[in-house]
C-alpha cells in the first residue's frame, strides 16, 4: 500500500504560522496612528459642542439633577425666556454681531483684495518692507494693541460706538499675507500685461480679470475674519460700555456673571451660546458651498 505525501509551504522566514494573513501589513498598522490621533482631536473638539447642544435643551433643575449627556424637555421655555430678558437684549446682541462681524468681514476682506494685489503685481519701493511689517502685524497678539487702540480712539471721540468695534477690524494682517500669496499664484502677470496693451485701466484690470481669480481666496478671508469678529470678546469688552451695543460675547459675559446670583440665568446663558454657533455654522457650509464651485470652476478653466 502506497502511501500519499502531502507537502505545505514552508512559511517565510521570521514569521509563524497563520501570522502573516491575521496581521495586517506594518504600513497599515503605522496609518492607524494619526488616524487615531485626528479622531481623538476631534472628540476633543467636538464634546463641548455636544454639551452645549445638550445641556441647551434642560430646563433649569434637569440642567443640576440630569446625566450630562441626557437630553431633556426644556429648549423652547429656555429660547422663549432668553427672548423676553430685558424685552429681547439677546437679539439686539445677536443683530449687533452680524453688523460687526459681517461689515467688517466684507470691509476686510476688500481692504486684504486690494493691498495683496498690489504688493503681489506692483514693483516698487519698499514693498518688502511693508510686507514685512505686515507679517510683524499677523505675529502680534489682540491683547498688546487692544490698550493703543483704545487710546487712540478716544482721542477721537469714537469710544462706545459702532465705528469703535469696526474701525480695527478692518485692517487683517493676515488676510493681505493670503492675499498677496493668492494674487501671487492666481493671477498671470501675462494677463495683466494683455489687459494693459488693450488699453484697460489698471482698476478695469482689478476688477474684470483679477479679482475673478481671486475669489476663491477672499472668500476663505471673508470666513476667517468672520468667525474671527463674532467670537471677539477683548476689544468690545474695552471700547464698548453700552450693553445695547454689545456684541453677543460680551452679552452672554454679563449674563453668565449676573448669573453667579440667579442660577436661573444659567440656562440662558447656555442656550444663548448655542443659538449664537447656528450663525456660524450656517455661513461655513453656505460659503463652502460658494467655495468649492469656485475652485472647480478655476480648475475647469486653468
Amino acid at each position: 500500500m502506497s502511501s500519499l505525501a502531502i507537502t505545505k509551504a514552508e512559511p517565510a522566514a521570521g514569521t509563524t504560522p497563520g501570522t502573516a494573513r491575521s496581521r495586517p501589513p506594518l504600513r497599515r498598522r503605522i496609518a492607524l496612528v494619526p488616524t487615531a490621533t485626528l479622531l481623538l482631536g476631534a472628540i476633543y473638539c467636538l464634546l463641548p459642542v455636544a454639551w452645549v447642544v445638550i445641556a441647551a435643551t434642560k430646563s433649569g433643575h434637569e440642567l443640576f439633577s440630569t446625566f450630562t449627556f441626557l437630553p431633556g424637555t426644556g429648549f423652547a421655555d429656555n429660547v422663549g425666556e432668553l427672548s423676553a430678558y430685558r424685552d429681547g437684549v439677546y437679539w439686539d446682541w445677536m443683530g449687533n454681531s452680524a453688523l460687526y462681524a459681517g461689515l467688517g468681514a466684507l470691509l476686510s476682506t476688500c481692504v486684504s483684495a486690494f493691498t495683496g494685489y498690489a504688493l503681489a503685481t506692483y514693483r516698487f519701493r519698499g514693498r518688502e518692507a511693508i510686507f514685512n511689517v505686515l507679517l510683524a502685524g499677523v505675529l502680534m497678539p489682540p491683547v498688546i494693541l487692544a490698550i493703543p487702540q483704545y487710546l487712540l480712539l478716544a482721542k477721537a471721540d469714537l469710544t462706545d460706538s459702532y465705528l469703535s468695534v469696526l474701525l480695527p477690524q478692518i485692517l487683517f494682517p493676515y488676510g493681505v499675507y493670503l492675499s498677496r500669496i493668492y494674487a501671487a499664484a492666481a493671477v498671470p502677470a501675462e494677463v495683466v500685461e494683455a489687459g494693459r496693451m488693450d488699453g484697460a485701466s489698471e482698476w478695469r484690470i482689478f476688477t474684470r480679470i483679477a479679482l475673478p481669480m481671486m475669489i476663491p481666496g477672499m472668500v476663505t478671508v471673508f470666513l476667517f475674519q468672520f468667525v474671527a469678529i463674532w467670537n471677539n470678546f477683548l476689544l468690545p469688552y474695552i471700547m464698548l460700555s453700552d450693553d445695547e451695543k454689545f456684541p453677543i460675547t460680551l452679552g452672554l459675559y454679563t449674563l453668565l456673571e449676573q448669573g453667579a446670583n440667579t442660577p436661573a440665568l444659567y440656562t440662558l446663558v447656555i442656550t444663548g451660546a448655542f443659538l449664537a454657533v447656528i450663525p456660524l455654522v450656517a455661513l461655513f457650509l453656505v460659503i463652502q458651498r460658494f467655495w468649492s464651485l469656485d475652485l472647480l470652476s478655476g480648475a475647469v478653466k486653468s
